[in-house]
């Protein structure tokens, strides 16, 4: 990207939309780039629920176009783009009136169903049931009676949003793309009015270089306003931050065999069964501080205990919760609008001659949106561009997913591992998984459980430093990985061991390992921290005593 030969398009950001804003871009046959200024999906894209879902509640807000548009994309996602990583998810909704409420909710959910059904992508997942109060129960021991007095249950979809974000980018690179992560976006260059490319940095080296391109997406999500001022456009709209966070308690913790979604005073909460955990969350608050770290307050944590333990027969305390997450979600928002007014609705404008912003939005609509981005740069380039094709291009991993799993009793007794290690495995990189079992072939020893964790092979720390972009510890144990929200000490036992697995890839010696297992140990004691403070600017402040890792230039 650096060598002055101009790209047809740049895109700035590789969260979710601008990963599957570099996918659609290559797949129509232009030369295209993508720069992430820390780590793919280091922002709000792994730190969502996890859910792919139409979202039944804009149904209540009669957002059927919204609705008809998720459940489209959530279908393709389970179906053809990503089945290795989307996978159905069972919810059970309480009831709480007779009568009236079965009738109202019964209706919503049955209308979910059809219009998922009327895409012709809702094949794989169950219509929904009526529940009584007995049966709910048996389905969720943990409930307290005087909770309900009958259920529904449906199905939706989840996703761990870090790997497919980052599978998205190396899709994308699979295709042409070129995709740099740790390269910071410092200005843009003009031609009078018109936006030709961007200043940038390696982040890594301290290199500094120019990227030229015929157009630029600015896909920056929560940053949408801050990158913006550095070309002196806002346009007529902005981004505003919401916070929300998540709990991560154990699957004992909950006698349940499906999720839960329940009414709260704002909006509603989600129970969502994670592996050997649970997610429970989220809250809905306005976020005016470090966009990079949002913290977690003692406050929000006592926000959903008190919630979910409304219907739980033995309550969850502080000490059952293993890990917490904050994310922002970037919400749309006109010059004028009060934040009741914010919208999950995405809008891709021409800011400037040669710029493309795209804002908003929910994850499980990324392919749309990063759609609608390329087209509005299609519109604008000399010449013409073919029609976007994502919606039939599966991510890596995808293809021969299904046979893989299939064979996977097959697979264990050729590799000498566990049938359920493989299940984990063929449920992070599909038909990638051979080149996972490559490195145990290769030596033995990565087929061991990496010590501080459970489900984690030491093949899967050097893989996601070998083949999938990770340039520090904290992208190991915290994206490649989820071991820094699902272990009891969020990693730290595993650091160590994870960063001496690495070096060698990396290039780490002694000093290096040290510098990046203390990075990561501040991080984990900040975000401890904060997570005991009584307001968002307290534990803002704690947070940030924590600093960012980068390689010494």
């Amino acid at each position: 990207m650096a060598d002055g030969r101009e790209l047809d398009v740049l895109v700035i950001g590789a969260g979710v939309v601008g990963s599957g804003s570099a996918l659609d871009a290559a797949t129509r046959g232009l030369t295209t780039g993508l720069l992430e200024a820390r780590d793919f999906a280091s922002g709000t894209s792994s730190r969502s629920s996890k859910l792919v879902h139409g979202g039944l509640r804009y149904l209540e807000m009669l957002d059927f176009r919204l609705v008809h548009e998720a459940l489209q994309e959530r279908g393709l996602l389970l179906q053809r783009l990503a089945p290795h990583l989307v996978k159905p998810v069972p919810f059970l909704y309480p009831l709480q009136h007779r009568w009236w409420e079965r009738f109202y909710a019964g209706a919503g959910v049955a209308l979910y169903d059809g219009m998922a059904v009327s895409s012709g992508l809702g094949a794989g997942l169950p219509i929904h049931r009526h529940l009584t109060r007995r049966g709910a129960m048996r389905l969720v021991p943990s409930l307290k009676k005087s909770a309900l007095v009958g259920a529904l249950q449906y199905y939706d979809a989840q996703v761990d949003d870090a790997r497919h974000t980052m599978e998205l980018a190396r899709t994308a690179a699979s295709y042409g793309a070129h995709v740099a992560n740790r390269v910071k976006v410092t200005g843009f260059l003009r031609q009078g009015e018109r936006v030709t490319g961007v200043q940038a940095k390696d982040l890594e080296n301290g290199r500094e270089f120019e990227v030229r391109a015929k157009q630029v997406v600015n896909a920056t999500g929560v940053w949408t306003d801050d990158t913006q001022a550095m070309v002196g456009e806002r346009g007529q709209y902005h981004v505003r931050a919401s916070k929300g966070i998540h709990l991560v308690v154990p699957k004992d913790r909950i006698q349940s065999s499906t999720g839960m979604i329940l009414r709260t005073e704002k909006s509603v909460l989600f129970i969502i069964p994670w592996g050997r955990h649970w997610l429970i969350g989220t809250t809905d608050t306005d976020w005016n501080l470090d966009k990079a770290h949002p913290a977690a307050t003692s406050k929000d944590i006592e926000y959903l205990l008190d919630h979910v333990n409304a219907v739980l027969t033995t309550p969850l305390t502080r000490e059952d919760v293993e890990g917490v997450y904050a994310g922002l979600r970037p919400l749309l928002a006109g010059e004028s609008e009060s934040t009741s007014k914010l919208s999950r609705e995405h809008v891709v404008a021409h800011a400037a001659p040669g710029l493309v912003v795209v804002a908003g939005g929910k994850y499980t609509t990324y392919r749309v949106m990063a759609k609608d981005a390329i087209d509005a740069v299609a519109n604008a380039l000399d010449g013409r561009v073919p029609k976007c094709t994502t919606k039939n291009i599966p991510l890596v991993g995808a293809d021969g997913y299904h046979a893989l799993w299939n064979q996977r009793h097959l697979i264990a007794q050729r590799s000498g591992l566990h049938v359920a290690r493989i299940e984990h495995l063929l449920n992070r990189y599909g038909a990638l998984v051979d080149e996972v079992l490559q490195l145990v072939e290769e030596d033995p020893s990565l087929g061991e459980q990496l010590p501080g964790t459970q489900d984690y092979l030491k093949a899967e720390i050097v893989y996601g430093a070998k083949a999938e972009g990770a340039r520090h510890l904290d992208d190991i144990l915290a994206r490649r990985t989820r071991i820094s929200i699902e272990a009891w000490d969020r990693g730290v036992g595993a650091a160590e061991a994870a960063a001496r697995l690495v070096a060698p890839i990396l290039g780490w010696d002694e000093a290096t390992i040290e510098r990046e297992v203390s990075f990561y140990i501040r991080r984990v004691q900040s975000e401890r921290g904060s997570q005991d403070q009584p307001d968002d600017e307290s534990a803002d402040k704690v947070r940030l005593e924590a600093p960012d890792i980068v390689s010494p230039a």
